[in-house]
């Protein structure tokens, strides 16, 4: 059972970004504004916290590697009834996310788990 997975369109641009950038991964932290979207780096370039919250590793064709996928504690908390996927939309996000120059922005798509998958995630 997952918690996060990726829209092909947002699989497709990652392929692209870790052309330019090498390795990536993926924080949300829950901060207002752009804060409030995955932010995507350079695998490493943003530090992990001891209370951040590993959500999974992203598989994508074409990629050597997993993107792994952070969020903090607290947004966790909000989020831990929900499958994510990621996606991209046209628009401008953060300077800080390596897909806003492309124009484009990653966002987030939440469902509820279903009571079978909360169970699977909950070891029942």
């Amino acid at each position: 059972m997952e918690r996060v997975a990726l829209s092909p369109a947002a699989a497709e641009l990652l392929v692209r970004l870790s052309a330019l950038h090498g390795p990536l991964m993926f924080h949300q932290s829950g901060g207002c504004c752009d804060g409030s979207s995955p932010m995507c780096y350079p695998d490493g370039d943003f530090t992990i916290g001891g209370s951040d919250v590993h959500l999974g590793d992203l598989v994508v064709d074409g990629l050597p590697a997993p993107i792994g996928f952070y969020m903090s504690e607290s947004q966790f908390g909000y989020w831990k009834h929900t499958h994510l996927t990621v996606d991209v939309v046209k628009g401008r996000g953060s300077g800080f996310s390596v897909e806003a120059p492309e124009g484009v922005r990653f966002m987030i798509r939440s469902r509820l788990f279903s009571d079978e998958e909360s169970a699977a995630l909950n070891g029942g």
